[in-house]
Parts: structure tokens; sequence; C-alpha cells
């Protein structure tokens, strides 16, 4: 897996390589359609440590991030042994939520999905959504 970053239309976009594994795939040779979204997970935690948040130190802080809504749309498959490219990009921040918005390539560079997840910060004393805290926010938008 390798990690890189750009800036997109002043947004940062994250790019992760992911390989398909023989596991992953379905009868068919294709990528089973529910791998991806623990392929965006791994993205989307990249792509946060790149901007120096780790999923780690947000839940030993007393902070979770649920995943509250989950969209994807195929294009085409991916099989088995590709190099996916997921580019990932934080396209809202508002109130207590984060939205990612998610790219898939293979290595010929052809558009195989997009997809978004929406994720809500909570205090896990609580359980209740809370504001983006300031640090965290700061960190985001640089």
């Amino acid at each position: 897996m390798t990690n890189s970053q750009e800036q997109v239309n002043g947004h940062s976009k994250f790019s992760t390589k992911i390989r398909v594994r023989y596991a992953e795939t379905d009868q068919m040779g294709f990528c089973y359609y529910g791998n991806y979204a623990s392929f965006f997970e791994v993205a989307r935690v990249e792509a946060l440590r790149e901007k120096g948040i780790s999923y780690r130190a947000l839940e030993e802080s007393g902070i979770l991030l649920p995943v509250t809504h989950f969209e994807i749309r195929y294009f085409q498959p991916a099989r088995y042994d590709d190099l996916l490219e997921i580019q990932t990009q934080i396209t809202q921040l508002k109130g207590v939520r984060i939205t990612f918005a998610y790219q898939t390539f293979n290595e010929a560079g052809d558009l195989l999905n997009e997809a978004t997840t929406q994720l809500v910060f909570v205090n896990a004393e609580t359980q209740k959504p809370m504001a983006i805290p300031e640090n965290i926010l700061q960190q985001l938008n640089q």
C-alpha cells in the first residue's frame, strides 16, 4: 500500500494503492462488491493520517467516527491481483459531520467506481454527536 497527497480545487486529494487479493474475489473472478467498504476505510484512515490525524489517537481522546451514510456507484469490476488506486477527498466539514468522496481506478486508469461516506464525530463517553474539535478542524483545513 502506498499513499500520496495533492491539492485539487483547494481540497487535498489523497491516493492510496491496494492490491486485490484472491480471497477478495467472487465466483465470477471480480472483486466482491462488499470489499470496497473496507478499501475505503483504509483510504480514509490513511488520508487522515496524511493530515496528521490518527484514528487511534482520536479514539484514545474519546472521539469516535462512525459511518452514518455509504453510497457507491459501480462502473467496472476490479479483478484478482489488480492494483487499485483509491483517490480520497474530504468534501464537507460541517457541524458534527465529515464527508469523504472516493474514486477507484485500475492500473490502466479506468474509473471503476465512485463513492461517498459520511461520518459523525461522537463523544465516546456520552455516545452523542459532538462538534468537530477546533484543533482537528484546523488540521483538516490545512
